[in-house]
């Protein structure tokens, strides 16, 4: 809570996911080092979008005039969640220092192509939010901790370690988005992250494959519940690349795409026993993370979309029955509001022209000030 006489602040995240399930905005107010949810919601992204940014995310023809026209569309789907979310939260545009937005990733290559320099892309145009909602925007996290010779990603253990540290104990954060990171507060301050590999990105795509698009995802674990672990595909899954690199290292579509769910799908078993397997590559390669902790968490708490498969958690609760796991709701943040409010968080630093990014997390040979600032009409240098 703010104390008596305290400026506060109101910042907004923006954050849609590889999984494109839709588009998070929070609303937060800072007050010194106090940061509370004032208000979240999820939108829908229109249908018609998420075919051409799917294909957008393959190489191929024309893909720069595509990604011209679904910058600027993203951007107005970003800016119509961004205008909802402040009517609903009760402020104005005037009241919202800055809107954080992450924009939708098209192209993450921390490790160039061919000996190239690395790069990393999202769109979701900044100017396009700005000019529709009158206020400032930051965008483009991923780039300055690129430059810097870091993976661009994660961005959210910075903070995580606000939100979620606990004095005396090792912490674990698992976002389980269409990709999976984890987050690891050590007992003396030390703050590391990585992605560990898929989340729900492939079980996703699976699932839309198996029912022709009828169904987007597996409810609640419900059909891998009811099939079986196939242990020879699941060993020739967790023998991809990805697994074998040391942190810092940084994943998405490119690593665990089509080639993954073909790879699933070219195997002869039942659809139950395809989604199973799939949900313990997620389970498998989140518990592989410990291999790179300087001590077991005491604690684990689960955010995002995975957070709300039953399956998928009682899973991680098995497999990593030494430590209770939880989720962010159980102390206070819901699940899905995690990701967003972090993006409002990272703008507030980008603001007050202050590192948000660690170079711990990412590689980068230091700690970064990211995020690119596009004023508003309320812009106050």
């Amino acid at each position: 809570m703010a104390k008596i006489g305290q400026a506060v602040s109101y910042y907004m995240g923006l954050m849609s996911g590889t999984s494109l399930d839709g588009i998070d905005a929070a609303v937060i107010s800072i007050s010194g080092d106090a940061i509370e949810l004032v208000h979240f919601n999820t939108y829908p992204i229109p249908d018609k979008l998420k075919e051409p940014v799917l294909h957008l995310n393959q190489p191929g023809f024309h893909e720069i005039d595509a990604m011209g026209v679904l910058d600027r569309e993203m951007g107005l789907a970003f800016a119509n969640a961004a205008l909802h979310t402040m009517t609903e939260a009760g402020l104005e545009p005037a009241q919202i220092k800055a809107i954080g937005s992450h924009g939708q990733t098209i192209r993450h290559r921390p490790q160039g192509i061919d000996n190239s320099l690395p790069f990393t892309l999202q769109i979701g145009d900044a100017a396009t939010i700005a000019e529709k909602t009158g206020m400032t925007v930051v965008s483009d996290f991923r780039k300055r901790d690129i430059a810097a010779c870091g993976q661009g990603a994660p961005l959210v253990p910075f903070v995580h370690q606000k939100l979620f540290a606990e004095q005396d104990k090792h912490v674990a954060v698992v976002n389980i988005g269409g990709i999976a990171n984890i987050t690891y507060l050590d007992a003396d301050g030390t703050v590391l992250g990585f992605d560990t590999g898929p989340g729900n990105m492939v079980m996703d795509a699976l699932m839309q494959t198996m029912t022709d698009a009828r169904f987007c995802y597996d409810e609640g674990g419900e059909l891998a519940a009811s099939g079986q672990i196939h242990q020879p595909l699941l060993d020739d899954l967790l023998k991809h690349s990805f697994f074998k690199i040391t942190p810092p290292r940084s994943t998405g579509r490119e690593d665990f795409g089509e080639g993954v769910v073909h790879q699933i799908m070219a195997v002869d078993i039942s659809d139950a026993d395809k989604m199973a397997t799939a949900c313990e590559l997620t389970v498998q390669s989140i518990a592989g993370s410990l291999q790179f902790l300087p001590h077991k968490p005491d604690v684990w708490y689960v955010c995002g979309g995975g957070a709300l498969n039953a399956h998928l958690k009682q899973r991680l609760s098995d497999v990593l029955a030494e430590a209770p796991v939880q989720t962010t709701a159980d102390v206070g943040l819901p699940v899905e509001a995690v990701e967003a409010v972090a993006f409002a968080v990272l703008a507030e630093r980008t603001m007050m022209g202050e590192s948000n990014v660690l170079s711990s997390v990412t590689g980068a040979l230091h700690d970064v000030c990211a995020g690119t600032i596009t004023p508003g009409k309320h812009w106050k240098v």
